[in-house]
C-alpha cells in the first residue's frame, strides 16, 4: 500500500500483520480520488480542506488527502493494535500536526454534542463489510451537522450489500471495484 499522488507520491505504508483490517486497495484508492478530484458531479479542493476518515484502519485514505494539500485529518479508529499501525504512518510521513486521532467507536463519539472542533469538506466512512446499518451512521452525520455546506460523503461497502438511506441524502456517484462498491453522496440541507 502506497501514496498515489501529491508531495509523498510513492510512499510505502505500514500495513497491520493480522487479517482484521481490510486495507483499502490501490486501484479502488486511486479512482476515488480520480472522481473526487475531477468528476463533474463533485465539487471538491483538497487544498486546506478538513477530512474525517472513519473505521481509518491504516489511515491510507486520509494520508492519501495529506499529501494532496488538506489541512487537517481527523482519523476515528477504536483498534488499538491499529492504532499503533496508523501512528506509524503519521509519523513515518511527518503528519503530526496535521492529524487527531480519536480511539473510539463513532457512535460513541457521535453522542457528544460539539465534539469535532471543525465542519469537514469530506467524511469517508470505510466500516467492515459486516457492519450492516451504514444508515444509521449517515443520519447520525447529518443530525450532529458536521459536514460542511456541499460536502462529499464516501462509503465503501461490499458490492452485494444493499443500502437505504435516507431521502436527505442524495447519492451523486457509484462505482463497483472488484468485491466493493464506492458510494458518492451529499446532503440535501
Amino acid at each position: 500500500m502506497r501514496i498515489i499522488a501529491g508531495k509523498l507520491k510513492g510512499a510505502v505504508l505500514y500495513l497491520p500483520q493480522n487479517k482484521n483490517t481490510r486495507p483499502l486497495k490501490d486501484r479502488a484508492k486511486e479512482n476515488i480520488f480520480n472522481l473526487l478530484s475531477h468528476s463533474n458531479k463533485i465539487s471538491l479542493q483538497f487544498e486546506n480542506s478538513n477530512i474525517l476518515d472513519l473505521y481509518a484502519g491504516t489511515g491510507s485514505f486520509g494520508l492519501e488527502c495529506l499529501s494532496r494539500g488538506s489541512g487537517n485529518v481527523c482519523f476515528v479508529e477504536k483498534s488499538k493494535e491499529v492504532i499503533k499501525i496508523l501512528e506509524k504512518n503519521i509519523h513515518k510521513l511527518k503528519f503530526q500536526k496535521k492529524t487527531e486521532i480519536l480511539s473510539n467507536n463513532i457512535f460513541d463519539i457521535l453522542k457528544k454534542n460539539n465534539f469535532f472542533k471543525c465542519k469537514f469538506d469530506l467524511i469517508f466512512c470505510d466500516p467492515p463489510f459486516k457492519d450492516v446499518d451504514i444508515s444509521k451512521l449517515i443520519n447520525k452525520i447529518f443530525h450532529r451537522n458536521i459536514l460542511k455546506k456541499g460536502g462529499i460523503i464516501v462509503i465503501h461497502r461490499k458490492k452485494s450489500t444493499d443500502e437505504t438511506f435516507s431521502n436527505f441524502f442524495k447519492i451523486i456517484d457509484e462505482r463497483i471495484y472488484g468485491v466493493s462498491k464506492i458510494i458518492f453522496g451529499k446532503f440535501l440541507f
